[in-house]
């Protein structure tokens, strides 16, 4: 027999209005009062009833989790940090609704009855259709990943240039200067950021660009293998390698030692990210740290507060990178 608020309501004593606003969470009820109803609720392992609560309070209970692309260019370690981290912060609140914006022709089905809120893990300005389509129809939104210029939005960022900035000095500190790069997806953001920190650390430090060291890849091991393929062919091989994710940097390594090579005795091979694999890769991969749960997690509160009517405050929110040292790297000085 299913559990009802009404039943609830006759064990308490109180009215069905009442364990409503208990069980919301509404400032209007006592603490006493609201942890005697939530006990109670607990011990008849009450189930609310979304469909009944949406018609009521004009909600739908779904927070929509998009991703520019789940299948193109979002690397499995990436995407399960950010869809853990939302669903962290929700929990029992709200269903978590995970998209990919390349899933729909069009956006019609995207509308306020469908989604109290959505948080956009925006990878390429192709997104701003989107951006600018929830935001016409008022449909609260946080957009991760992506420097979204309107003061309006809510951003939540990683200083992913200044990530791979201090991966390239890290290398440059350890003797290096042919220093070459596997990019990530093209026109990705966190693409061109990464690469323009590779950019600017190399400048700093007076070392000249070349563009063969400079290699497109596809966020995949796949990619990662292949240009690291075309690197090993140069006349003048790199000494070191950065690439742009640890997904890629896997498939550099297995290019690597195919060639009958050794990482770091012959080239040295940074990635991005510290996903797991990081530390179960010989050797273990030295890499960029993007705290892409926290990124998630600070998106997903932002969104609840903005969903609450409250006043969001911050807009534009920096999460910084961390350089973590294992033993992919060598010194040559």
């Amino acid at each position: 027999m299913t559990v009802t608020i009404k039943d609830i309501a006759k064990l308490a004593n109180v009215s069905h209005t009442t364990v409503s606003r208990a069980l919301n969470n509404s400032p209007f009820i006592n603490e006493e009062t609201k942890n005697r109803i939530v006990e109670i609720a607990n011990q008849l392992n009450y189930v609310p009833n979304y469909n009944a609560k949406s018609l009521v309070l004009n909600k739908s209970y779904n927070i929509a989790l998009f991703f520019s692309s789940i299948s193109n260019g979002t690397s499995p370690s990436f995407f399960y940090e950010i869809v853990e981290g939302a669903n962290s912060v929700i929990k029992e609140s709200y269903n978590l609704v995970v998209r990919g914006i390349d899933d729909y022709n069009n956006f019609a089905e995207i509308n306020k009855r469908r989604f109290d809120g959505i948080i956009l893990v925006s990878q390429s300005e192709s997104d701003n259709l989107f951006i600018y389509d929830v935001i016409r129809k008022e449909i609260p939104l946080v957009v991760i990943n992506r420097d979204i210029p309107e003061d309006y939005i809510v951003n939540i960022l990683s200083n992913d240039e200044k990530g791979a900035y201090d991966a390239i000095e890290y290398l440059i500190k350890n003797g290096h200067s042919d220093i070459a790069i596997v990019e990530g997806k093209k026109n990705f953001k966190s693409t061109i950021y990464r690469k323009e920190g590779y950019i600017r650390a190399l400048l700093d430090n007076n070392i000249q660009l070349k563009n063969e060291y400079m290699v497109q890849g596809q966020y995949d091991i796949e990619s990662g293998y292949s240009c690291m393929k075309n690197l090993l062919a140069l006349d003048k091989v790199p000494t070191a390698v950065f690439c742009s994710n640890d997904d890629m940097a896997v498939g550099a390594m297995k290019a690597v030692i195919e060639k009958g090579l050794k990482v770091p005795e012959d080239i040295s091979i940074i990635g991005f990210d510290d996903s797991v694999v990081c530390d179960y890769v010989t050797p273990s991969l030295t890499t960029v740290k993007k705290h892409s749960r926290e990124l998630s997690v600070k998106g997903t509160d932002k969104l609840l507060t903005i969903i609450e009517n409250k006043d969001a405050s911050e807009k534009k929110i920096y999460i910084e990178t961390e350089l973590i040292v294992r033993e992919s790297v060598k010194n040559i000085k």
